[in-house]
């Protein structure tokens, strides 16, 4: 029986760290577009005229009904029988951004459904619009109660962005295969992608758990 041998791991740092790259850079450009889409979801589902409410309530119900791979396969392989070609880093983006948004719409929902009634009384009657009153008063103090919860999912986010790797995006994941491809020692390569997602998540915790920090200090 083989013990584990690590020395084979440093050749290979060089396509780990290309993987990580792609890795936070996907994770971080998702999680910034699913919670400005979760905004918009949640508004329009809220107060949106009754033909943009229904298919927006139908796409959310959609997206969080099937699995992600298969949203990610529709996007990126369906699309283009279509005549809509989509590079597989953007394919990734927008599969993760969308179906992480529609969870971000019903934490931000009940957020925005949280925030007293009087504030939005008075942004009105100091002459606020009612786009205006949402933008500036209701939906930062939305964001701001909800940010545990959607610290949560940007988390869940990063660790669930190793599933592009199936659509060829050579991510932490698939920089991973591609060394056990020429190495044959699996154990080793999953280990250390499996600390380096540990580092990152702690990373982000921590810069999370800041923020809160923060915004906590602000109210």
């Amino acid at each position: 029986m083989q013990g584990l041998d690590f020395s084979v791991v440093p050749p290979y740092w060089a396509l780990l760290g290309e993987g990580l790259w792609w890795t936070v850079l996907i994770s971080s450009v998702s999680s910034l577009v699913s919670v400005v889409a979760g905004v918009g979801f949640a508004l329009l589902v809220l107060y949106g005229v009754p033909v943009a409410q229904y298919p927006v309530r139908f796409f959310m119900w959609l997206f969080m009904g099937t699995p992600l791979l298969l949203q990610l396969f529709l996007i990126y392989f369906g699309l283009v029988q279509i005549g809509i070609d989509i590079p597989a880093v953007g394919a990734g983006i927008i599969g993760l951004s969308l179906h992480f948004a529609v969870y971000n719409a019903d934490i931000l929902r009940a957020g925005i459904v949280a925030v007293d009634t009087g504030q939005t009384e008075a942004a009105r009657s100091l002459g606020f619009g009612r786009w205006q009153t949402l933008f500036n008063i209701v939906v930062p103090q939305a964001l701001r109660s909800t940010l545990p919860a959607l610290g949560s999912m940007m988390v869940a986010l990063l660790k669930e962005s190793s599933i592009v790797s199936m659509i060829g995006i050579t991510e932490l994941v698939h920089s991973a295969q591609l060394a056990i491809s020429e190495t044959y020692r699996p154990f080793e390569f999953y280990l250390t992608v499996a600390a380096l997602y540990y580092i990152v998540n702690l990373i982000l915790e921590a810069g999370l758990h800041g923020i809160e920090r923060k915004v906590g200090l602000s109210r």
